[in-house]
């Protein structure tokens, strides 16, 4: 499993050309919580702000994002009109509740598979003071789909 805490800031490489094409800014989710792309900061004046297509994406390491070919990528305009879309900047620090109306925390950072489709769990925070008294809270997701709304993230519990 890997958080997108580490991934922000890794460079997307081209496999084909071995050019470095931008570094990861952000995560696109569904509205239903399924990961289908990337945002990224483009290197060049025309390619700023690009989208990465998750089918798009060949592997993510430890040292990198690779994608097969600069031509699927998309500009944040392009990928605006095909897809309905939050961000993980959206929901950092987001109340994180329960179908059953209990609290488990703030939103700190989701934990994603290798294959990066679906989000495995969830790292909340109670704040500052509780993290370094009690540690943050890690929570398994349930695979059923998550509802994100305006003030916060219902989750399904295992």
């Amino acid at each position: 499993m890997r958080t997108f805490s580490k991934l922000k800031g890794l460079p997307v490489y081209c496999s084909s050309s071995a050019d470095i094409l931008g570094h990861v800014t952000n995560v696109c989710l569904s509205s239903k919580g399924f990961i289908f792309g990337l945002m990224m900061d483009g290197k060049g004046l025309f390619q700023r702000n690009r989208f990465v297509p998750l089918e798009s994406i060949y592997a993510v390491g430890d040292n990198g994002v690779m994608v097969e070919e600069r031509d699927k990528l998309l500009s944040l305009h392009e990928m605006k009109k095909q897809y309905t879309y939050n961000t993980y900047d959206d929901l950092c620090n987001k109340a994180v509740l329960t179908k059953e109306g209990e609290k488990l925390g703030l939103l700190e950072d989701v934990y994603f598979s290798e294959k990066m489709d679906t989000i495995e769990a969830y790292e909340l925070t109670d704040g500052f003071f509780a993290d370094i008294a009690e540690g943050k809270k890690v929570v398994k997701a349930s695979g059923e789909p998550l509802s994100i709304g305006k003030d916060a993230i219902v989750i399904e519990l295992y």
